[in-house]
């Protein structure tokens, strides 16, 4: 078991790294992907409140329903028609969710029984999360560029992790099986 589990963390590892360079070396594609995931999702999704709307009993909930897919597939219209101003407006989705969460975390901060240094690093992590909200709706071109670097960043050092993960995984098997032969 821990052959088959130390070679797929290897291979995810591998996988990681290949798409940080590849968001990296071209973060317009890392974009545009991220654009075209978000069209299939609103698709998906129009296509599953349809389906909700004719299961439906009543005629109140098939309106809604209707009316949720309509506004999911013009989404998904509008994604793959423009996808430049639809890039746009997901990072500025990511600012205000950065915003919205770095607020939060400050709040977090200042609840009953938290120590020192957590409400420290929940003050931090907060404020760092409000910085990124700031810079993100500033210019959401360059932040659409910026969000795609990261991800590749964070591919990277993720796919690292993963592969030095998967080694160790490896050495650990070489040295219990001879253990395991003793002890049988």
């Amino acid at each position: 078991m821990l052959r088959s589990t130390s070679t797929s963390m290897i291979l995810l590892g591998v996988l990681g790294v290949i798409v940080g360079v590849i968001a990296i070396a071209w973060p317009g594609v890392t974009i545009l992907a991220l654009v075209i995931l978000f069209a299939i999702y609103a698709f998906v999704a129009a296509s599953l409140q349809t389906m909700r709307a004719f299961s439906s009993g009543a005629a109140g909930p098939v309106l809604g329903h209707l009316l949720l897919a309509l506004v999911d597939l013009a989404a998904g219209v509008v994604a793959v028609i423009w996808p430049g101003p639809t890039a746009l407006v997901l990072v500025l989705v990511v600012a205000i969710w950065a915003f919205v969460a770095g607020f939060a975390e400050i709040f977090a901060a200042f609840s009953a029984g938290e120590t020192a240094g957590t409400r420290a690093m929940l003050i931090l992590t907060g404020l760092i999360s409000i910085a990124l909200g700031v810079v993100l709706s500033s210019r959401p071109d360059v932040g659409a560029v910026t969000l795609a670097l990261l991800f590749g960043l964070f591919s990277m050092i993720s796919g690292v992790s993963q592969i030095v993960q998967g080694v160790e995984m490896r050495q650990i098997r070489r040295t219990l099986h001879p253990v395991q032969r003793k002890a049988a």
